[in-house]
Parts: C-alpha cells; sequence; structure tokens
C-alpha cells in the first residue's frame, strides 16, 4: 500500500521532537556552559566525548538527512561549536525547519520508493519515508541518552516522558 505522505504519526513525532528541544534548551542553559562537557564516562560507545557532541550529531543527522532526501551535498558540521548551548539549538531550529519544508514539498510519489543512500560507509536501499521516521526516533533515542548521562553525573533534568508532554492533548 502507497502512502503519499506519512501524516498522523510523523506530525505527532515532529511535535514530540520539537517539544523535547524546548524543554531541553533553557535547562541546558541554566546549567552553565559545563553541562555540555559532561563525558559519556566508561560505557559511552566512544563516538561522542561530551554531552555537547552527542547534541551537535542529533541536529547535523536530521540536516544530513534532509539533504540526502534533497539531493544535495552533505553540510559539514565538524565546526558547529559542541559548547554552545544557544548555537546548537538555532542550528537544530535550521535543521528542523528544512526537515518540514522537505515533508511538505517532497513529492508524494517519492514517499514509498526505495532509494540507493551511503550512510557510514554502507549503501542501503530506504524509502524517504523509513529515512524521515528513522530520523525523529533517532533524535528521541539520543535524548534519552543524553538524559542518562547527565543523571548519572547528578545532573536530574525535567520529566521528559510522552505521555505528560501536550502533544496529542493535556495530560
Amino acid at each position: 500500500m502507497t502512502v503519499s505522505r506519512p501524516s498522523l504519526y510523523l506530525d505527532v513525532l515532529l511535535d514530540y521532537t520539537e517539544w523535547e528541544r524546548d524543554q531541553w534548551h533553557p535547562w541546558l542553559a541554566q546549567q552553565g556552559p559545563d553541562v555540555l562537557k559532561v563525558a559519556p564516562g566508561p560505557h559511552g560507545d566512544g563516538r561522542f566525548a561530551a554531552v555537547g557532541e552527542l547534541i551537535r550529531h542529533i541536529f547535523s543527522a536530521e540536516k544530513r538527512y534532509v539533504e540526502r532526501l534533497a539531493g544535495l551535498a552533505l553540510t559539514d558540521t565538524s565546526l558547529l561549536p559542541t559548547g554552545d548551548v544557544d548555537a546548537l539549538f538555532r542550528f537544530g531550529r535550521q535543521s528542523r525547519k528544512d526537515l518540514r519544508a522537505l515533508i511538505a514539498e517532497f513529492p508524494p510519489e517519492r514517499w514509498d520508493t526505495p532509494e540507493e543512500h551511503t550512510i557510514l560507509k554502507r549503501t542501503l536501499r530506504l524509502t524517504p519515508k523509513k529515512i524521515v521516521v528513522h530520523t525523529l526516533m533517532h533524535e528521541i533515542r539520543h535524548w534519552a541518552q543524553i538524559a542518562t548521562i547527565l543523571r548519572l553525573h547528578g545532573l536530574k533534568g525535567d520529566f521528559h516522558d510522552f505521555l505528560f508532554s501536550p502533544v496529542m492533548g493535556e495530560p
């Protein structure tokens, strides 16, 4: 069955991840710049040395998936400062604006058509719908990792459970 645009659930994931960002940005800013330097510790996967790098990764992945689907060159985000909360979230607002524009303008006949994409040196055949859903789930997973890392360092943030979010109605 072909669907022109994954609507309801895609909108829910977009709204939830935007709510998450709206919770994290002021909380992280309130903690001060050292919060972005918190390391994942000995059980990290080795890809990210600090929370700021993981946040940059969330927003960079979104940016690059949009660029892949639009057939654009991939942005090098390595120069985006990982120690500046406002700069990170400014970049995140732009990547989300780009994602929303892509979704609105994407040709309906392409949503369910597999395309080849090289990601992490692997070539995969993926539908644009799967890439967009992955992008949003990827973000949710990483915010949970950030919450755990910070909690393990004694920094208890706000409650981010979907059930207590305003998405799909007030709790």
